[in-house]
């Protein structure tokens, strides 16, 4: 069974550079990493996650649905998502790189694999690409184009064969979805809750109560999820002052976005950046 959920491309701030291939394992999480996990955020990269065991919720695009084992997701590049692990979870992503000349979906696209036949055919593809990453050999950047091609066509099979059924039929996940767009396009600018639903033509209180419906949280609380991600990012991966990181992120004052900070995550902005 698979759900294919409709993604407004947004222009991407790339939160991962990297443009070549990446396979990683799914990290175990701490309280030090579970916002990396949890909160949304986006990456510069298409990427597929296959998870191999445990179970939890995903959200994507503005809408929240249970994931377990046996579950693969391919998210375009840009795609605005987090997800809740229900105690351990394990599987790995597959990082693509943008400009590659592979057909990708256009979408986001949930498969959920039920035979054993499948799930292993998954797991080896997915084996002989990180191999080929490890060996460093002459030619890897073909072997890896061909290994990615054929995980391509694979999925592509597997999305063929399947009967598809779309989330975008119901109202609130479609307005949700179109709010997460516009944040993951409209995060730094600094925009009110109040802007992005006259944008949308709704009021706050109908932007809010589709929000809800659809992933179970306020309008409010996903768009200042996504802007504190990308805080704790540039906190913890740059060493850009902490003025400059409020003003990038569209705050008023360095004192906003402290008090905001604090009240997102408990600590300042420079505590936050010590521990880290």
């Amino acid at each position: 069974m698979m759900q294919i959920f409709s993604v407004t491309k947004p222009d991407i701030n790339m939160a991962l550079k990297n443009k070549r291939f990446r396979v990683e394992q799914l990290p175990r999480v701490t309280p030090d990493n579970r916002w990396r996990i949890e909160a949304m955020r986006s990456y510069g990269q298409p990427m597929l996650i296959w998870f191999t065991k445990g179970q939890g919720r995903i959200t994507i695009a503005g809408v929240t649905h249970g994931f377990g084992a046996h579950n693969a997701i391919f998210l375009p590049a840009g795609t605005m998502h987090g997800y809740e692990m229900l105690g351990q979870v394990f599987g790995s992503t597959v990082f693509f790189p943008q400009d590659t000349s592979l057909p990708m979906p256009d979408e986001a696209v949930h498969y959920r694999f039920r035979d054993l036949d499948q799930q292993a055919e998954l797991t080896g593809l997915i084996d002989n690409l990180a191999r080929e990453l490890d060996r460093e050999l002459p030619g890897q950047e073909r072997a890896l184009l061909a290994h990615a091609g054929l995980l391509s066509v694979w999925l592509d099979r597997e999305k063929t064969e399947i009967n598809l059924h779309p989330f975008d039929t119901d109202a609130s996940r479609r307005l949700a979805a179109a709010f997460s767009a516009m944040v993951e396009r409209d995060y730094r600018s600094g925009r009110s809750i109040y802007d992005y639903a006259s944008h949308l033509g709704v009021t706050p209180t109908h932007l809010t109560r589709s929000c809800n419906i659809a992933n179970g949280r306020s309008a409010s609380a996903l768009l200042a999820d996504r802007l504190h991600f990308e805080a704790r990012r540039l906190l913890g991966e740059t060493r850009l002052p902490i003025k400059e990181i409020a003003r990038e992120l569209g705050f008023s004052s360095p004192a906003y976005f402290t008090r905001a900070f604090l009240k997102h995550t408990g600590q300042t902005p420079s505590g936050f950046r010590k521990q880290v």
